[in-house]
This record gives structure tokens, C-alpha cells and sequence, in this order.
């Protein structure tokens, strides 16, 4: 008789959460009684390993993310989460100091309002991860935050529920960012972000900015507009200067007005030297921090900003421009470093040491050095590669 495959993982998954885990588990502090009855019942979830593997090989192009991000209903939904709980935000942000546009844009991000939380059990997702999942001492790490989320009383293991690669809740918190950031807003004994209620999850969430430096009453940036022989060197997250700084090299704000001064920014072109231009103040790295990805700071500062009454980005976009895939990125940065410009890694993400070497690439070919890896520098690349 044949065991189908299914139950062979099942059972192995359960012996190594009693000869692995376990022991693991109750040397950081978990108790045997709360372990033995939250994972008791976890199961091996295939498709949580099948995600992880297959997440989209395509990125959005930055305006057709930003079109989902603050799109028209997601900007009404906010903007109705913000009356209906007028009360709430305004003690949040005396609480805090973090505006309520930005908490909701958070959450509208997230969650679409509390309307999209997850119903994965976060138990055998973050399990599943740990034991046959990419980066598996991570999800190790997590599922023993998790477990002491439970074992403080804070919810229990029917309703620890999320996403399948382990969020939980409003704003969609790891546990580990649980145990740091999260608050009991409404006095219950608990930290409950996973209830209907959002209390306690939106106060977590500004809490989570408060912590990593938020500052009440400056942006997170703003749309700029640069100056004919501007020096692209100096865009970049790794650059930040002062008002003064920009103001004489002729960056204006995009009404063509003087910089505001809020300190240091740093210019960021999403979609390279033809696209918008955005001056990222210091309250961009607290959100960078929530979601490391420029594309999310933008969301984010965006919708937030539309919630509370301003425009979007008004500059226009390289609509023409084909978007690279991961792979793709990756084989440029193969072929960058290659070539002798070093991008510290070959991940298939736009990071900053991508953005220097194709930035050197550019300026050694006589293009603008806007550090935007496209496909015709990619095209270059595969040109230079080639023949060297």
C-alpha cells in the first residue's frame, strides 16, 4: 500500500515540531503546556511553501502601483474610517504624535481597513516556513514570538489568524513586531490587533512610527521638480542634504516654489530621470521601516496625503518604459558586477549598491546617471557583457 505523500509530510513535520521545536521552544522560555496546546493542532500547509516559491516574478510599473495604492476607493475608505473614528485618531496622534491620515493609510495599505486580515493559521504558516521554507531560521524566530504572544494571553490559536507568510491583524504585524510595538489602546489587559475592533491595532501602528522616529507635522516628502543639468550623482536614499543644499543647485518644489527646509532630504526618481521627482524627508524612514520598499513609502505618503485633501503626484510618467522582472534584475546586477561595478549581491531587488553601479555604468557610457536600472540599460549591459 502506497502512503500517499500528503500524509508522509504531515507525520514528518509533526516529529521534527516534537523533536526540534519543542526542545527549542521550552529553552526560550515557552511553556510546555502553552506549546503542546497551540501546536497541537498546527498542520503542514503545501500551498504556504508553493507561495513563498512562486511569489510574481513581475513588478508594477510605479504608477500602476500607485493607482492601486491611492486609488479613488481606497481614498473614500479612509477618509470614512477617519469620521467614523474621529474620536480614536485624534487620541492616537496626542498619544503618539503620528498624524491620523498616515495611520490610515497604513492601514488602508494592509488591510483595506481591517477588511483583508488573513485567515491563515499563523501557527502552521510560520511552522511550515520554519521547516521547508526559505530563510527558515527567521520563521523559526517568529513562530517562537508567536507562541509567547499566546502564552501572555493576548489572543489564542483558533484566532491567531493572518497571512501566509505570517502577518497578523489591521497592520499586519509580524510577531516578533507584536511583542515590540504593539499597545493595549483600550485598557482590556490585552493587545488585541486581530478582533473587528482596530483599537488597539491602529495605536499599534503608531506607536510602531513613533518608535522608529516619527515626527508630528512634517511630511513624509514631497514632489520636486530638477533643474536642467541637474547632477544625478546626488540622487538617492544614501544622499540626503539640507534645503540649502538643494535650493542651490536649483531644485524647487514642483509649483516652482522655494524648498521648505525640514531638514535633510534625499531626491528618490522611482522611474528614473524621465519620471516624478521626490524629496524624501526624514518621516519616509520611518515608514521604510514598516515595509522596506521605496515603492510602499510612496503608497503610503500618497494615500495618506489624499486622505487628508491634497493632490497626488502630478508630474508625468514614463508610461513607454518596460518594467525589468526579478530575474532580469538579477542578470543585470550579474552583469554589472561583471563588468567591474560591484552591486554587492545578486538579489533581483533595486536596492542603493544597484542603483551606484548602474549609476557608474551610466556616466562611463555617456548616459544620464540617473542610477534607474531600465531595459535599455539592461540591453546595454547584456551588449557590454557580451563582448567583454
Amino acid at each position: 500500500m502506497t502512503v500517499p505523500q500528503s500524509d508522509i509530510s504531515q507525520a514528518d513535520f509533526h516529529d521534527w515540531i516534537a523533536r526540534v521545536v519543542r526542545p527549542r521552544a521550552l529553552g526560550r522560555m515557552i511553556q510546555a503546556d502553552v506549546f503542546d496546546k497551540a501546536m497541537g493542532s498546527a498542520q503542514f500547509l503545501p500551498d504556504v511553501v508553493e507561495r513563498q516559491m512562486n511569489q510574481s516574478e513581475f513588478v508594477l510599473p510605479i504608477w500602476e502601483y500607485l493607482d492601486i495604492a491611492a486609488s479613488e476607493e481606497r481614498v473614500r475608505n479612509g477618509r470614512t474610517a477617519l469620521r467614523k473614528r474621529r474620536e480614536l485618531f485624534i487620541e492616537i496622534e496626542r498619544r503618539f504624535g503620528v498624524e491620523p491620515e498616515v495611520v490610515a493609510a497604513i492601514w488602508g495599505l494592509e488591510s483595506g481597513y481591517g477588511v483583508n486580515r488573513g485567515s491563515v493559521p499563523i501557527l502552521s504558516a510560520l511552522a511550515t516556513l520554519a521547516w521547508r521554507g526559505s530563510r527558515q531560521a527567521f520563521f523559526e524566530d517568529e513562530l517562537v514570538a508567536a507562541l509567547r504572544i499566546l502564552q501572555s494571553g493576548h489572543t489564542t490559536p483558533e484566532k491567531m489568524v493572518g497571512s501566509w507568510a505570517g502577518a497578523m491583524g489591521h497592520g499586519q504585524f509580524m510577531p516578533s513586531s507584536f511583542l515590540n510595538f504593539a499597545v493595549d489602546f483600550d485598557g482590556d489587559g490585552r493587545k488585541n490587533i486581530w478582533s473587528n475592533d482596530p483599537t488597539d491595532a491602529v495605536a499599534s501602528i503608531a506607536n510602531y512610527l513613533s518608535k522608529h522616529g516619527w515626527r508630528r507635522g512634517q511630511p513624509w516628502g514631497y514632489e520636486v521638480s530638477l533643474p536642467e543639468g541637474f547632477d544625478y550623482a546626488l540622487v538617492g536614499m544614501d544622499q540626503a542634504h539640507g534645503a540649502p543644499f538643494w535650493d542651490d543647485r536649483g531644485v524647487r518644489t514642483v509649483t516652482g516654489d522655494r524648498l521648505p527646509d525640514y531638514g535633510v532630504g534625499s531626491i528618490l526618481l522611482p522611474a528614473g530621470a524621465r519620471g516624478v521627482a521626490v524629496m524624501l524627508l526624514r518621516n519616509a524612514h520611518a515608514l521604510l521601516r514598516y515595509n522596506n520598499a521605496e515603492a510602499y513609502v510612496l503608497g503610503v505618503g500618497v494615500l495618506a496625503d489624499r486622505i487628508g485633501g491634497h493632490k497626488g503626484l502630478v508630474q508625468p510618467w514614463p508610461f513607454d518604459d518596460r518594467v525589468l522582472t526579478r530575474s532580469e534584475v538579477r542578470e543585470a546586477q550579474e552583469l554589472l558586477s561583471g563588468l567591474g561595478y560591484s552591486t554587492q549581491g545578486v538579489d533581483g531587488m533595486r536596492g542603493p549598491n544597484t542603483g551606484r553601479a548602474v549609476r557608474a555604468f551610466q556616466t562611463d557610457e555617456g548616459l544620464v546617471p540617473d542610477g534607474y536600472l531600465s531595459g535599455t540599460v539592461l540591453d546595454l549591459l547584456r551588449e557590454k557583457g557580451g563582448a567583454a
